[in-house]
């Protein structure tokens, strides 16, 4: 299958979705409560409904966490399958901090070799795929036309357009001489607060930077974080796309214990304790 116009759809996909996502967030949205006590918004939804629709087309399983009700007996069958967040961060998303992402990922025989993360309202979008490599492109709704372009006509915006104007990752020149630690805004806990008490002992002087959703894997594959330890439960939509994107920028997202890369279409979806890091700092 077409690796390139899968990754152009998947983009097309979260873009799109993120549009949908932003008309609700401009509004005074009402918040469900789901069953384990999580934040749910008509903006979840919508995303939800764009992303399906967009990616139904390649007659491959979609898991989703506004899906995932689905019997392990039936995915265990599955050796590709798209997993997505069709709004990750949700939390962010109420608090209206404005860091909340729409997060796409291919996964085949349980490891993700596409990823999508996309940020609304930066227009930010991060894409990865194991052919080219990993990218951030900025502005990202102006090339929506010529994206959907390349799908009918089969054009070459891809490589004449879409790669020229994207940032390859981790992204050269970066000024940052202080060992830089990246965590969760909404789900700090006792183990992250040991975790950089020890990294001061260790090498002196750090820098804790908050940040939402799946921004904190993004600012790892960037170059602008060090480390992010996740020490606290995530699901696998939470972490297929971002891990895409940092193993195809040269960074390695693993279980914090075993340093082991994480997989997916588990019979369990909930994810181990993981650590984002290059490689240099394991």
């Amino acid at each position: 299958m077409n690796a390139k116009k899968m990754l152009i759809t998947a983009l097309i996909a979260a873009i799109d979705a993120g549009q949908a996502i932003l008309d609700v967030y401009r509004t005074d949205f009402d918040v469900i409560k789901k069953e384990d006590k999580s934040p749910l918004t008509l903006a979840d939804q919508r995303s939800h409904k764009i992303i399906f629709n967009s990616l139904s087309h390649f007659d491959i399983p979609i898991l989703s966490e506004e899906g995932k009700a689905i019997a392990y007996e039936e995915r265990k069958k599955w050796k590709r399958l798209w997993i997505i967040d069709p709004l990750d961060g949700t939390k962010e998303f109420v608090k209206r901090n404005d860091e909340f992402t729409v997060n796409i990922a291919l996964v085949e025989d349980q490891r993700p070799n596409l990823g999508i993360i996309y940020l609304p309202v930066k227009d930010v979008a991060y894409f990865a795929e194991k052919q080219f490599g990993a990218f951030r492109l900025d502005n990202a709704k102006r090339f929506i036309n010529r994206l959907k372009e390349e799908l009918d006509e089969e054009i070459s915006v891809f490589n004449s357009t879409l790669i020229p104007k994207a940032l390859s990752l981790p992204i050269k020149d970066l000024s940052r001489s202080i060992f830089t630690i990246v965590g969760s805004r909404s789900h700090a806990t006792p183990e992250l607060e040991d975790f950089v008490y020890k990294k001061q002992k260790t090498i002196g002087k750090v820098q804790f930077i908050s940040a939402g959703s799946s921004l904190k894997i993004c600012l790892v594959a960037e170059g602008r974080a060090d480390i992010y330890p996740r020490l606290g439960p995530t699901m696998e939509w939470d972490t297929a796309a971002g891990q895409a994107i940092v193993e195809f920028s040269g960074a390695q997202l693993t279980e914090y214990k075993t340093r082991k890369p994480l997989i997916y279409n588990k019979e369990d979806l909930l994810n181990p304790w993981f650590v984002v890091e290059w490689k240099q700092n394991s």
